[in-house]
């Protein structure tokens, strides 16, 4: 029986690498991104390497109502596996981020992740199957980093910070369904997401994106919920998660502590 997955952000990078692996896998795809024409040329290729099904979609999905109509599109479909790889960056102070553009960047990054997990997760729950892959990216936790190679990023990894949290928090929600979900926290990466923006990072360590998507689907097989590709160390994501369940622990209470009310 063939399986489809819904890749977005799948004209180049990450995006295309999951497209790759999945396709040789024996996965029909549903490839989405704002390049046309580049989707036709990976359609092509992948459905001719591999025998396998690839349906094009084109659609900017930092518009809403794009996104609807794509969201309104998969909700009919048995989509088994969705990956929420299409981004923005645009990074800059934020005074300076212009406001289109930051609703842009608030659309793309956040709102499209979770519509179309709405959209998709129905027909998952109904066959008890599924995954939800979430791309975040290591900045979601960098809120007080400093150093070579941190942008000014407020709102990109304040999105990417959401995503963190939303793919836990469902994650607990629909594990017992027998759906998956996990977010994927790369660090920099060999693609055109900064190059884009006139970033010279080519002096800065950087992961394939094949790399990437190999860690997150062995994560996923394993059912790691939070995957960080670039961490040799898992065991210092699980201090992590102790440290925060301490801090919530301890600020149960009906009072200020005493450092308060001195």
């Amino acid at each position: 029986m063939s399986r489809l997955a819904l890749v977005t952000g799948a004209s180049s990078g990450i995006g295309a690498a999951y497209a790759e692996v999945l396709a040789a896998d024996g996965w029909d795809l549903l490839v989405v991104a704002r390049r046309k024409d580049r989707l036709d040329q990976l359609s092509a290729r992948l459905g001719s390497e591999h025998r396998i099904a690839v349906t094009v979609a084109e659609a900017d999905l930092s518009r809403p109502d794009q996104l609807e109509r794509l969201a309104d599109r998969v909700s009919e479909l048995p989509v088994e596996m969705l990956v929420n790889n299409a981004g923005l960056g645009e990074y800059m102070p934020f005074t300076d981020l212009p406001v289109p553009t930051l609703l842009d960047l608030v659309n793309l990054d956040v709102l499209a992740p979770v519509r179309l997990a709405r959209a998709v997760l129905p027909g998952m729950q109904s066959r008890r199957s599924g995954a939800v892959i979430n791309i975040s990216s290591l900045l979601a936790f960098s809120g007080t980093w400093t150093g070579p190679f941190m942008p000014a990023r407020a709102v990109y990894a304040a999105a990417k910070s959401f995503l963190v949290t939303f793919s836990q928090v469902l994650s607990s929600e629909v594990r017992d369904q027998g759906i998956r979900v996990q977010v994927c926290c790369p660090g920099i990466v060999r693609t055109e997401f900064h190059t884009r923006q006139g970033m010279d990072l080519s002096s800065a360590p950087r992961m394939e994106p094949e790399a990437i998507v190999h860690a997150s689907l062995r994560d996923l097989h394993e059912g790691v919920v939070l995957s960080v590709p670039g961490l040799d160390d898992p065991s210092m994501l699980a201090n992590l998660d102790a440290s925060l369940g301490a801090v919530m622990g301890a600020t149960r209470a009906a009072e200020l502590p005493a450092r308060y009310r001195d």
